[in-house]
């Protein structure tokens, strides 16, 4: 590591404090071993660290008045195989750790030694004294067990079986519309091997019935199990949300493929035209309704359907649309890396969808999504070349992806 890089970012969270990626921690000693923190304290902020996008421990700064006291230079060797030790010992699983040693100015201009310990984002799911920790903010918390239900299923080490080819705890194969099976299902082929290795079904040591892939394609409202499997859609006169400014509101809870076309005529229904005067007349929509085909799409079946409490939103203001996707990014991939990359959350959903002969007249092709990672690119330029203005994405709290998509005006087009 680029020693001098890391006195600078070392020095520049000092100035502005701990936030979701940096802790800071004096140590005390009584004798020869650490008194403060103690070791619970320590393997709880390390496990938060490891459990959610990984960060750095600072050794040697005050955590609440961010002044570098350092470690005494016979006590670093001690500290360092102490905290080490605690990732291994104190942590189920361990946790890998880095450790770097520098020094950096107290606020008398004197070098103090501290030891930044840099955790990474692990793969698996740590327990630190009987509990389990997640970083929010500057601050550890224990996990709810919905949030760690869903960290498990995020982190499943052996990934035999993917969220959307789970059962879904309720349903029946009863429950399957016969309507919508059928879009699915060849002729001349069991019908229940067909379910089963299309991942519509899904079976326990107890149960057999229908995978999250077959609640959200195969029953008329997926919301009977999953809360907030649904698109939420609200249009606003001005550029904020204001409950006064509400035009229009409409959840579409139907089978996904319904949602998508819900979601797209609700745009396409409150979106305006302008009309530029030249030789004839020409249309300016606010919106590429093939763009937003692509990014409802997308939402649709790259969400992360484990969260509870989030579903998708669509919101139309003014001047802009702001598509909410609950979910980080999949596996490894970046907001930079979207025009190039494509990760699947979802695989068997996905499959299935690219399997589905009815897309919309506005997507350009006949399946409702495509296979080769053309979604983001088309989204991107399309809407670029009519309203002028690049789309953009953003992580929410590492919790949701937003994509904002800008109208379209005449003088856009000029």
């Amino acid at each position: 590591m680029d020693q001098e890089k890391l006195v600078k970012d070392l020095l520049f969270h000092i100035r502005l404090g701990e936030d979701s990626s940096i802790e800071f921690k004096a140590v005390t000693y009584e004798g020869e071993r650490p008194k403060d923190p103690n070791r619970d304290k320590m393997a709880h902020e390390i496990a938060a660290f490891a459990n959610g996008q990984g960060g750095r421990l600072v050794l040697g700064v005050v955590d609440k008045t961010r002044e570098v006291v350092g470690i005494a230079d016979e006590k670093v060797a001690k500290t360092e195989e102490w905290v080490v030790n605690i990732s291994q010992s104190n942590i189920n699983p361990p946790v890998r750790l880095d450790t770097h040693l520098v020094q950096l100015p107290d606020h008398r201009g004197d070098l103090k030694t501290v030891i930044c310990v840099d955790i990474s984002r692990s793969i698996s799911v740590h327990q630190s004294a009987g509990r389990y920790y997640q970083r929010v903010g500057s601050t550890k918390q224990e996990m709810k067990p919905e949030v760690l239900a869903r960290l498990f299923q995020q982190r499943s080490q052996a990934r035999l079986i993917r969220f959307d080819e789970a059962l879904v705890p309720g349903t029946q194969v009863e429950d399957i519309d016969k309507s919508l099976k059928q879009r699915f299902l060849k002729p001349n082929t069991p019908e229940k091997e067909q379910l089963h290795k299309l991942h519509l079904t899904a079976k326990d040591d107890y149960n057999e019935g229908l995978s999250v892939c077959g609640v959200l394609l195969l029953t008329p409202d997926p919301t009977q199990w999953l809360n907030n499997a649904y698109v939420q859609c609200v249009f606003y006169s001005g550029t904020a949300r204001d409950a006064e400014d509400q035009l229009d509101a409409q959840d579409y809870t139907g089978p996904i493929d319904q949602q998508i076309n819900g979601a797209v005529d609700f745009v396409k229904r409150n979106m305006r035209i302008e009309a530029k005067k030249q030789i004839g007349r020409v249309d300016i929509p606010q919106y590429d309704l093939g763009a937003i085909f692509e990014a409802v799409v997308n939402a649709v079946a790259h969400r992360d359907y484990s969260m509870t409490g989030r579903r998708i939103r669509l919101h139309l203001f003014a001047d802009r649309l702001e598509l909410y996707s609950p979910g980080e990014l999949s596996n490894s991939l970046t907001i930079d890396g979207l025009m190039e990359n494509t990760v699947t959350r979802n695989e068997a959903l996905v499959n299935l969808l690219s399997r589905y002969y009815q897309a919309r007249e506005e997507a350009g092709r006949q399946a409702l999504i495509e296979r080769r990672g053309e979604g983001v690119p088309k989204i991107v330029h399309r809407s670029t070349e009519l309203s002028g203005k690049e789309p953009e994405y953003r992580l929410i709290d590492d919790r949701e992806l937003l994509l904002t998509i800008y109208a379209a005006n005449k003088e856009s087009r000029r």
